[in-house]
């Protein structure tokens, strides 16, 4: 028996293979036939010998196998010996970290002999409600408001919020978490190549902003979640510098704009490039742009492009 399990959202794939591994573990008490293997430091003759072993107990057998896609040997040997394999009493594991060539000869194999679930990054109601599900093992509740500032902070990076949750679930012992809860506790997560490209767009230079977007992109980063981070930098910028504009103290900005003092440190350092005129323009076209992905009317990632072009 073959299982599948890939993509980037890693949070969930290893949730969901914690949970096999646990499931197997209730039913094979010897623990002697559970085995890992990793093809970056593995051998295919290595997990063939061990897989092929009987087994003293009469136990069924679980290998799990990570980085196998990497390892063009591994391929190669395992599907020539596929059908040795194929044996429903034992499960053959494949865990990808990452989103897998649809080409890949390996993928095609699994795509038509395994059980397989792709992770992709959740996002909108999805993310969400998983959100919600986690603070409930917490017995803690969020508010809406709240809930959207964290997402806001975060991304969909549901390895930093399982650990932002528990922070919160902690801190607040049971009571419902609000909103300046998550703006006391929580540290935006602002890649430094999201104010690189802020820069890029302040100083005229569009390619190397968008040359910085696709960075992201290629990396595997959600193209609504880049959307998202630079409407909330933009947002930020404006606030800023309409205190600033208002002749506001510095020691002020943090209590009257309830921002956190890391993105007010890097606001202050940018706002200099803009107008308060510029901003308002540019913000106004990141609503337009956000309506039309709301509404169907762009995908992300073309919006990205588009905005980047335009502002």
């Amino acid at each position: 028996m073959f299982i599948f399990l890939y993509g980037p959202d890693t949070y969930r794939s290893r949730q969901k293979l914690n949970e096999i591994i646990e499931r197997y573990k209730k039913t094979s008490k010897s623990g002697l036939n559970l085995n890992y293997f990793d093809f970056k430091k593995d051998s295919y003759q290595g997990f063939k010998d061990e897989f092929q072993t009987i087994s003293m107990f009469q136990e069924n057998k679980l290998a799990v196998l990570e980085n196998a896609f990497s390892n063009a040997d591994f391929k190669r040997k395992f599907l020539k010996d596929s059908k040795k394999f194929a044996d429903l009493n034992n499960i053959i594991l494949f865990y990808e970290g990452n989103e897998v060539p649809k080409n890949d000869s390996l993928f095609k194999f699994l795509e038509k002999n395994a059980k397989f679930q792709q992770f992709e990054f959740l996002t909108g109601q999805k993310l969400k409600s998983l959100v919600k599900k986690e603070f409930e093992k917490y017995h803690c509740h969020i508010s809406d408001i709240a809930l959207e500032k964290l997402i806001e902070f975060t991304g969909n990076d549901l390895w930093q919020i399982a650990n932002e949750i528990q922070k919160l679930a902690t801190f607040k012992a049971e009571q419902k978490i609000e909103k300046e809860d998550v703006e006391l506790l929580v540290s935006p997560k602002i890649e430094a190549d999201i104010f690189k490209t802020i820069d890029a767009i302040s100083s005229g230079d569009k390619k190397r902003a968008l040359i910085l977007v696709h960075k992201h992109l290629e990396k595997g980063d959600s193209p609504l979640y880049l959307f998202s981070m630079i409407n909330f930098q933009f947002r930020n910028l404006l606030e800023v510098k309409d205190l600033v504009e208002r002749n506001t103290p510095y020691y002020l900005i943090p209590k009257i704009s309830n921002l956190h003092p890391f993105i007010i440190k890097k606001s202050y350092q940018q706002i200099g490039r803009f107008t308060l005129g510029q901003l308002k323009k540019i913000y106004q076209k990141i609503f337009e742009v956000d309506f039309k992905i709301k509404t169907g009317k762009l995908e992300p990632e073309a919006a990205l492009d588009i905005l980047i072009a335009e502002i």
